[in-house]
Formats: structure tokens, C-alpha cells, sequence
């Protein structure tokens, strides 16, 4: 029995209404894991930073189902112009969505090394740069299954306050190297938690930038990054 367009059609919306659901699922998680882990480093606890470490093969499982529900649409259902857009998008998301799982558990390894070494995290602010970063994260997610460009544009204006942030905090670290010595080891891990953090702001730049491609057809850069401010 051969289906009916109609049916056939309305086969492909159900799978790429599910697939937005696997993609939001695994945003979900990833957003999840930087909160704990910047809990991990901010309390220097080392039960939840492994407790991060351990999700990481979720994220890994997930891409990899993901990406095989993508290739699956693109060879039976062949689409065309807009919708194939939509699944190249999937595509490119979960790759910045795994590498925010990494930069995770990257940062509960750091939390690890601090503990270690008997240092101190809690002079500098990292939850706030982490909850902006999260924010962008999560809005990004909600940009892609709404469609909506307007929060692809505040992700990636939120960029430049996370950029400010790291800045501000990157500088804290420093002045904590040069007043105490004998925490350098320490701020140095430190230093490179919270890059990674701005990183994840990156990634959810990266999505925002996907979903505008999928609405429009048009691959463009929202943000210009200074490179007096790069270290």
C-alpha cells in the first residue's frame, strides 16, 4: 500500500516535532550540567563534580541518536529548501550542545584541581556569569522550536555582558594572584573555569546564529568580537 502525501507529510512534521523535542531534551541537560558544575566549583564539592563528569556519556548518547534521526530524515524524506534547514540546523546545534557538555564537565575537573590544591573560589562571582550564560543557552533552545528571531537577536546581545563579566572576573583572579602567592596554582584552574564558561556563551551564540540561517536562509555573524579584549 503505497501512503498518500497527506500522510506521508504529516509522518515527516510528527518526526521533526519529535526530533525538536530530542534537541530541547539535550539542550536541557547540557544547561543542566554547567549549573552544577559551577555549583561544584563555587562549593568546592567533589561528590557533584563527579556527579557532572558521569553525565557526560548521556550527552554523547544523545548527539549520536540525534544525529542518526537527522541523517534518517534527510535520506526517506529528501526534504527541500525550508525544512531541510530545519534539520540541518538539528545537525549543527547538538555539536555545540556536546561541546557545552564538555566545557561542564571540564569545569567540574577544574573543581576537582581547586579542591586539591586547597583553594578558595568564592571571591569572584562565577555564578552570575554562569547564570547569563545559561540564560543564552536556554533562550537560544527557545529561539529554534519558536522560530523566533527576536530572541536570537537578546542571545546574542547578551553576548557582550558575559564578555564584560569574564573580563571583570578575569581580572579579580589576577589581582588574587598577585596578593596571594600562594593560590596561583589554584586561580590559574580558576581562570581557565571561567573561559570556559564564556565559551558556552559562545556556543549559545552559535545556536542563535543556526536559527536565524534556518528562518531567513541567511548565514550571518550578530557578533564582532574585539580582539584587543581576546586573551
Amino acid at each position: 500500500m503505497v501512503e498518500s502525501p497527506s500522510y506521508a507529510r504529516q509522518a515527516y512534521y510528527d518526526e521533526i516535532r519529535e526530533l525538536e523535542h530530542d534537541v530541547l531534551d539535550m539542550g536541557s541537560r547540557a544547561e543542566q550540567m554547567v549549573g552544577q558544575a559551577v555549583d561544584a566549583i563555587c562549593s568546592l564539592d567533589v561528590q557533584l563534580a563527579m556527579h557532572v563528569i558521569l553525565k557526560d556519556d548521556e550527552i554523547d548518547e544523545r548527539d549520536l541518536q540525534i544525529e542518526t534521526r537527522c541523517l534518517r530524515l534527510l535520506a526517506l524524506q529528501q526534504p527541500m529548501a525550508s525544512d531541510l534547514r530545519v534539520v540541518g540546523t538539528a545537525m549543527k546545534m547538538i555539536t555545540d550542545i556536546e561541546r557545552v557538555g564538555d566545557l561542564a564537565v571540564d569545569i567540574a575537573k577544574i573543581a576537582l584541581k581547586i579542591e586539591k590544591e586547597f583553594g578558595e573560589t568564592n571571591f569572584i562571582d562565577i555564578p552570575k556569569m554562569a547564570k547569563e550564560a545559561r540564560s543564552m543557552l536556554h533562550e537560544a533552545l527557545e529561539a529554534y522550536v519558536q522560530r523566533d528571531l527576536n530572541r536570537v537577536q537578546e542571545v546574542c546581545d547578551k553576548d557582550e555582558i558575559v564578555d564584560a563579566l569574564y573580563r571583570e572576573l578575569r581580572t579579580q583572579i589576577f589581582t588574587d594572584m598577585q596578593t596571594n602567592p600562594e593560590q596561583v596554582v589554584a586561580d590559574g584552574w580558576l581562570l581557565l573555569a571561567i573561559h570556559h564558561v564564556e565559551r558556552i556563551a559562545d556556543h549559545a551564540v552559535n545556536i542563535a546564529e543556526r536559527v536565524n540561517f534556518m528562518v531567513t536562509g541567511e548565514l550571518r555573524s550578530f557578533t564582532k568580537k574585539d580582539p584587543s579584549q581576546q586573551t
